[in-house]
């Protein structure tokens, strides 16, 4: 890996969502006028909060965008915990009310269950990613790529066909009680026309430049991305 990975500063989280907010304009916009749809690939936690606030402000065809989810935690939306139900919240409001959120979770008995049928939803949508906006925590996990999971070697599967894992996350502080997921694969990721990592704390950055360092992708799985994609916008704000 290369350890000059450049990490994008910013005074505040507002400035940050503001800055990523105008790159995902961008990149939507230019596939809209592409073809009929675009690609925005979601993620839940607190982070990307501010920024999606920040793009349904901004004038773009909505109901032409679908919004994928990166991961979602084995409950049904409306339930605590739900990636789903975080990003309608968050973005599909104002401007971006008619932006066509793509769940992951069904009424399937598990994950693994509900696999090929997360798999049909996305293949619905048409076209590869435009934008995969991402997160991180302090153990080293993106998307619901958790360290030393099990189904992380399928969720970092790197073969075409391959673009949703299970997975069975370890209980720690970070997973809490919700340890059975669903997410996008590494492969399906990192075709992405852009992909953003956004961190904020010094926490997070500590963790990230540890991530930067040479070491097992299974320890910090994040490291799978930042080998894959090394153009990775990585946007930091205190």
């Amino acid at each position: 890996m290369d350890n000059k990975i450049e990490i994008i500063s910013f005074e505040s989280r507002q400035q940050m969502a503001e800055r990523v907010a105008d790159l995902v304009e961008v990149h939507l916009s230019r596939a809209l006028l592409e073809r009929k749809t675009a690609q925005l690939a979601a993620s839940g936690g607190s982070t990307p909060a501010g920024l999606y606030k920040t793009l349904a402000e901004r004038d773009v065809a909505w109901d032409r965008v679908m919004v994928p989810l990166v991961d979602e935690r084995w409950v049904a939306p409306g339930e605590p915990g739900s990636n789903e139900s975080f990003v309608r919240k968050m973005l599909q409001q104002n401007k971006a009310q008619k932006a066509q959120i793509v769940g992951l979770w069904s009424d399937c008995a598990s994950p693994s269950d509900g696999v090929d049928v997360a798999a049909e939803k996305l293949n619905d949508t048409g076209a590869e990613l435009d934008v995969a906006i991402l997160g991180m925590g302090n153990d080293g996990h993106t998307a619901s790529w958790f360290p030393h999971a099990e189904g992380l070697e399928t969720a970092l599967s790197e073969e075409d066909g391959a673009i949703v894992a299970a997975v069975k996350a370890k209980e720690s502080e970070v997973t809490g009680s919700h340890l059975d997921r669903l997410t996008m694969t590494l492969g399906h990721v990192k075709r992405a026309r852009c992909v953003c990592l956004l961190i904020t704390g010094d926490e997070k950055k500590a963790t990230l430049q540890r991530a930067i360092e040479r070491g097992p992708i299974e320890e910090m799985p994040v490291r799978a991305i930042l080998n894959a994609r090394p153009d990775i916008w990585i946007c930091w704000a205190p």
